[in-house]
């Protein structure tokens, strides 16, 4: 797929350009807990500034529902930036105004006002049709920055050219979150790995008894479907459990913890694959030539329900072919393990990256293309 690179701009200097980025980063006291993504975004701000742009960064931070908030405001970020690219101005919170979620037409004139040139560097905001990100396309000579640019690369990769065999890791809550990306997946797959809670779906689709685990019921029959199908997907043998009366992230509630087959007691609940469930998956994995991994495969932020997680995220940071992450709850997973930069490329964009899978484009890239 392809869209414009920031090279097609040619010469720069004295140019004012806007560079939608993604500074959604997480903030605990009204501290930057996480900088990844203002990191992520500095090959794009520092090639601006090298070639003598005058440079705006602007972004979204959390949901602040069109009006401002002192909890969402840029202060942190803009602080963080200026130590890392001194020279970059920063815009306050797009979704400030309700006109950035709205794509309105008056909101896309004030953004790229006295600007000569856009950049799209937000990956994780392309598969919205907000203002900010489809608007100034139809105004300003436009091009994609760095970090998208790869993502475009390596995602549409997947997609159309993938060294083989080629696994996917499918994890997370639900399957209707994630049914359009399974299935652009089992067309270009060898194999499917499905854990996570959406697995007990696909269980109880094969007449497993799921206990108290999570069970998306209006979704059993689609399951069933894909299995029958002959699609190659492989689903765990084993569960790590917990009990009646146990909570998740608290142990002192008690509740036993116990593996079990892939049918379970009532009141049971699935937090986990089983041992021999992560063995079989690491298998599977070490004999790929490319991975794409999406989705825990239990509750990992529960250290009695992290090593099915662990385990697979080892497994995938030791494979030979080339690997990505997806993303979202992924990344954070695998930066958890501390295999994240053992990983080839690990996306910005947990939602992004589904989308872009799953339809083969955004409305980010078509705006940037002149097409949307």
């Amino acid at each position: 797929m392809d869209v414009p690179r920031l090279e097609d701009f040619g010469d720069l200097a004295g140019r004012r350009v806007l560079v939608r980025c993604d500074f959604n980063v997480p903030l605990s006291g009204g501290q930057i807990t996480d900088d990844l993504r203002i990191r992520a975004a500095l090959p794009t701000l520092r090639y601006l500034l090298d070639a003598g742009a005058e440079v705006t960064a602007c972004s979204h931070l959390g949901r602040p529902k069109g009006v401002p908030d002192p909890a969402f405001a840029m202060d942190p970020i803009r602080e963080r930036l200026s130590e890392m690219a001194p020279g970059v101005a920063l815009l306050e919170n797009l979704r400030f105004d309700p006109g950035e979620t709205a794509n309105d037409e008056t909101f896309v004139q004030r953004l790229v006002d006295g600007q000569d040139a856009y950049v799209n560097d937000a990956f994780g905001a392309s598969h919205r049709a907000h203002a900010s990100v489809v608007g100034p396309p139809r105004h300003l000579p436009s091009a994609a920055g760095r970090l998208l640019a790869r993502e475009v690369e390596v995602l549409g990769g997947l997609r159309e050219s993938p060294r083989r065999p080629f696994v996917g890791i499918m994890g997370g809550a639900k399957v209707s979150d994630k049914l359009g990306v399974i299935d652009a997946l089992l067309g270009v797959v060898d194999e499917l790995i499905v854990g996570g809670g959406m697995c007990f779906t696909f269980l109880a689709a094969r007449g497993a008894s799921v206990g108290a685990s999570l069970l998306e019921d209006d979704m059993v029959e689609t399951c069933a479907r894909l299995l029958d199908s002959g699609a190659p997907i492989r689903l765990p043998i084993d569960i790590t459990a917990l009990g009646p009366g146990g909570r998740i992230g608290d142990p002192a509630a008690g509740g036993e913890v116990r593996q079990a087959g892939t049918s379970l007691p009532d009141g049971w609940a699935g937090l986990d694959i089983g041992p021999g469930s992560a063995v079989e998956f690491s298998d599977v994995i070490a004999e790929a030539r490319t991975v794409l991994w999406n989705g825990p495969m239990g509750v990992f932020e529960d250290p009695r329900f992290a090593a099915g997680t662990r385990t697979v995220a080892e497994a995938v940071a030791e494979c030979r072919g080339f690997t990505v992450v997806g993303g979202g709850d992924s990344a954070a997973a695998a930066r958890q393990f501390g295999v994240d930069d053992r990983m080839d490329h690990v996306s910005t964009g947990g939602g992004a990256a589904l989308e872009l899978i799953e339809q083969g484009d955004l409305p980010g890239l078509a705006a940037l293309r002149g097409e949307a």
